[in-house]
């Protein structure tokens, strides 16, 4: 029986709204402590959390970010049968973080979320995106570079493991947009100053 195209729909406008939840502002009124956007670089992501309100509120901020795009991903594989919008149900939790509607589309740059959609997506591809940002923090000291060379590869494991050209072209659109977060960082990369950035805000 063919899933009807409202279904789709559902799942994709629920992974926005749930990606535009944002675990920072909201653990930050739980917690007590500053709101993220007001303190250190501003960014409501896990290592802004961790500078502000030290380790245990950036692991649970990192945890939060993950869920939003690893649930959606989930449920979604269980329903709908199309990588295609399994896909698209993921790049929306990610859309979401990054461009919430709660906060005047002022969120964070996705890496969290966006590795919780890669896992529940595909965990084969989500592990090799791990490991390889791992490995680059490991050796350069530097989140932001491993994060843009782990997900700038993104696309082409899974298309090497999987080959769905479809699918292939949600997550090369998700690591564009990512990339494009990451602006700040890239010029700061390149002219060497990046290690001065304590870690780039997730």
């Amino acid at each position: 029986m063919e899933t009807p195209v409202t279904i789709y729909i559902l799942f994709i406008l629920a992974a926005y709204l749930l990606g535009s939840f944002s675990s920072a502002i909201t653990l930050s009124k739980i917690l007590r402590f500053p709101d993220p956007r007001s303190e250190g670089s501003h960014n409501p992501g896990a290592t802004n959390v961790l500078r502000i309100a030290g380790k245990k509120a950036a692991a649970l901020t990192l945890l939060g970010d993950l869920l939003k795009g690893f649930i959606p991903v989930l449920l979604a594989s269980f329903v709908l049968t199309e990588p295609l919008f399994i896909a698209l149900t993921g790049f929306s939790a990610f859309v979401g973080h990054c461009y919430p509607v709660y906060y005047q589309l002022q969120g964070g740059k996705g890496v969290a979320t966006a590795i919780g959609f890669i896992l529940a997506f595909d965990w084969i591809t989500g592990l090799c995106v791990v490991a390889i940002w791992l490995i680059v923090a490991k050796i350069f000291k530097l989140s932001s570079l491993a994060a843009l060379i782990a997900f700038i590869t993104m696309p082409f494991i899974y298309f090497g493991l999987v080959g769905n050209i479809p699918a292939t072209g949600v997550l090369l659109l998700l690591t564009l947009i990512l990339v494009w977060r990451h602006q700040e960082n890239i010029r700061r990369l390149i002219t060497g100053n990046e290690e001065q950035s304590h870690l780039n805000d997730e």
